[in-house]
C-alpha cells in the first residue's frame, strides 16, 4: 500500500520548512502528517526522493594534549527559551563532505580547529528526531586545539564554548539541559579511559 499519497509545503524559509504530506495509515485511513525538513522543495524530502545525505554534521571534538577534555556548547534555543548544552553542529553547505563542513563549524562556532579521525561506519548520516523531521546529520569525531573564540559566531548564535572533564559532564547530565546525542556520547566520554576516541579502530 503506498501510505504518502502526497505532499504540500505550508512554509517558504530559508534553512527549514514546514511540509503536510497526505498519508495512511497502517490500515489504510487517511491522515495529514506534519514534517519539518530543510529539503529545498517537496521533490527533495527524504520520503519523496529517497534520498540519505547528511543535511547536517554533529562534531565530537577531543581536546587537550592528555585528551581529557569534551568540546560542548552551551547555545541559546529558542524553542526551550533557554541554553542547552550540544555538541558544535551545523549544517552541510553544497559542495562540501562532512569532514570539510565539521572543520568549518567547529572554527565557526568554538574558533578551534579540528582534526577528524576516520569513523569508517560512524560517519554515515543518522536522523536525529525522526518523529517530526526528516534531518539526518553525519557524526565527525577527530582533535581540537587551539584557544576557544566566539569571534567567528553569526549575530543569531549565542553559543558559549564549553571545554569538559568527566567530572563536569557528569555534572552538565545531572543538573543541566543537554541535547539527547550529546548526552549519550558524555557517557561514552566519561566511561572511557585514555583516548575517548580509541574505539574508532574497531570501524
Amino acid at each position: 500500500m503506498e501510505r504518502i499519497r502526497g505532499v504540500k509545503r505550508l512554509t517558504e524559509n530559508r534553512f527549514l520548512n514546514l511540509y503536510e504530506l497526505d498519508a495512511r495509515t497502517r490500515g489504510g485511513n487517511a491522515i495529514s502528517y506534519y514534517v519539518a525538513s530543510r529539503a529545498k522543495g517537496t521533490q527533495r524530502l527524504k520520503a519523496v526522493s529517497g534520498h540519505r545525505d547528511a543535511d547536517g554534521v554533529i562534531l565530537y571534538g577531543v581536546y587537550g594534549e592528555e585528551k581529557d577534555r569534551l568540546v560542548l556548547v552551551r547555545q541559546y534555543r529558542y524553542p526551550l527559551g533557554d541554553y542547552i548544552y550540544e555538541f558544535p553542529a551545523g549544517l552541510v553547505e553544497p559542495g562540501e563532505n562532512v569532514a570539510e563542513a565539521g572543520i568549518r563549524e567547529m572554527f565557526e562556532e568554538t574558533g578551534l580547529n579540528f582534526t577528524p579521525v576516520r569513523g569508517g561506519d560512524c560517519e554515515r548520516p543518522f536522523f536525529t528526531t525522526v518523529g517530526m523531521t526528516d534531518e539526518s546529520c553525519g557524526l565527525c569525531f577527530g582533535y581540537c586545539s587551539g584557544t576557544p573564540t566566539s569571534d567567528h559566531q553569526e549575530d543569531t548564535e549565542d553559543i558559549q564554548v564549553v571545554l569538559a572533564d568527566r567530572a563536569e559532564c557528569r555534572r552538565i547530565l545531572k543538573e543541566e539541559n543537554v541535547a539527547i546525542m550529546a548526552a549519550y556520547m558524555m557517557m561514552h566520554f566519561i566511561a572511557t579511559e585514555g583516548d575517548p576516541l580509541y574505539f574508532l579502530k574497531e570501524f
